[in-house]
């Protein structure tokens, strides 16, 4: 069996009070389990800075199949700036747990990510039980709920009770 390698690197500066804000916000803001995957969407983007990197020497045709494949997966790119300028927020907004409650499937993000976990979510009629699902664009329209007892949405009622 071969051997697992991280998917992410560590800060360097462990410490790093304004990176410490950011990464909360960003945790709050997606619904994130902990600071390791946004560390994990860093990493990827890193990846796909460099893979731009280094086509910037090479061919329109290469370039424009690296282009195609990241507007697949839903980045909005058209040149080599384009992709050098990706952030974690850009890779985060295509998880599964985001889109979910993007399309109003769950009131938040958390909730989100419990219906994925709890295999409470299709896509393309296959049930996906990972919140960091990379969603495509051609299945983002093919995710679904799984049909049985309705989810309850939280909606605040401000209604008084009724005297008889």
């Amino acid at each position: 069996m071969k051997r697992q390698h991280k998917q992410y690197s560590k800060p360097k500066r462990p410490f790093d009070k304004p990176r410490i804000d950011e990464e909360a916000k960003v945790k709050e803001e997606f619904g994130l389990k902990n600071k390791k995957e946004i560390w994990r969407a860093e990493s990827q983007i890193k990846v796909i800075r460099e893979r731009a990197k280094k086509l910037i020497p090479a061919s329109p045709e290469e370039q424009k199949a690296l282009f195609n494949k990241l507007k697949k997966t839903g980045f909005k790119v058209d040149s080599i700036s384009d992709v050098l300028s990706l952030t974690k927020n850009d890779y985060l907004n295509r998880r599964l747990q985001t889109i979910i409650f993007k399309k109003k499937l769950a009131s938040t993000p958390k909730g989100a990510r419990q219906l994925i976990t709890h295999k409470k979510v299709l896509v393309k009629g296959n049930v996906v039980n990972s919140p960091s699902y990379l969603v495509s664009l051609e299945l983002e329209n093919q995710i679904s709920l799984k049909k049985g007892k309705p989810i309850e949405v939280k909606k605040e009622i401000n209604q008084a009770p009724e005297a008889n």
